[in-house]
């Protein structure tokens, strides 16, 4: 599951962050030109010219009939924010507030349908 901002480079998509007109791209293992970051955590950044596409990326899900977008996996459980715009319905959901009107909660895998991957 993804959200965040992705790049093309070399042939392959990487996460990335924009900084500045420079982008930060991210790589799960050690490769030239990467420096390590943390442990299974790498970083190299690219120059404008360098990179293809920078788009961003963002999962959207239905879970119990409800429209949310997906944060974050772990396990067996993904990380939803709620998009309906409804806190009564939120708060039914079990969700918590994480700031005011914005509605998180782990829902299981399982239970969670209509994934789509929309790149903006």
């Amino acid at each position: 599951m993804r959200d965040g901002y992705v790049v093309n480079w070399r042939g392959r998509e990487y996460d990335a962050a924009p900084d500045g007109e420079n982008v930060r791209v991210y790589a799960p293992e050690p490769a030239e030109g990467f420096t390590e970051v943390r442990p299974g955590r790498y970083v190299r950044v690219l120059q404008p010219g360098e990179f293809g596409e920078l788009v961003y990326v963002r999962t959207t899900c239905s879970w119990r009939d409800e429209p949310f977008i997906v944060l974050a996996e772990a396990d067996n459980w993904l990380r939803l924010e709620y998009t309906g715009g409804r806190a009564p319905v939120a708060r039914e959901l079990g969700l918590e507030e994480f700031d005011f009107g914005v509605y998180q909660g782990w829902a299981p895998a399982h239970e969670v349908t209509e994934l789509y991957e929309h790149r903006v």
